[in-house]
């Protein structure tokens, strides 16, 4: 399996979509997400690649090189939970796992609800 198959996977696991969702989301047949999963063919033509990185909110560098940051995001989006997150850092694993574990099944849901383009 190639770097980019191995990157792909992962960040399409991430987000928590099955590959039928993540096709449909990403705007290309299943079948050529197949292909680039199981590396037949190992890279996607620039096009697909950057509808694939778009889907992702990754860049079409990062898929590729595995270089750069993986998430393009406004970092302000994260500073309303700093005092969360230094909150959850302090707790042991016994009571994280779940609290991980529902926010997770909420975050699903709702990337669930989102309209596709």
């Amino acid at each position: 399996m190639s770097d980019f198959s191995k990157r792909l996977r992962s960040e399409i696991e991430y987000i928590g979509l099955n590959q039928k969702e993540f096709a449909a989301k990403a705007g290309i047949k299943k079948r050529a997400l197949d292909a680039y999963l199981r590396a037949q063919q190992s890279m996607p033509p620039a096009d697909t690649a950057v509808k694939i990185a778009s889907a992702l909110g990754l860049s079409v560098e990062y898929l590729v090189t595995g270089k750069e940051y993986r998430r393009s995001i406004d970092i302000s989006a994260y500073l309303q939970f700093r005092d969360i997150l230094d909150d959850l850092i302090m707790l042991p694993d016994e009571i994280l796992e779940p609290i991980k574990a529902v926010i997770k099944a909420f975050a699903n849901g709702e990337r669930k609800k989102t309209p596709q383009r």
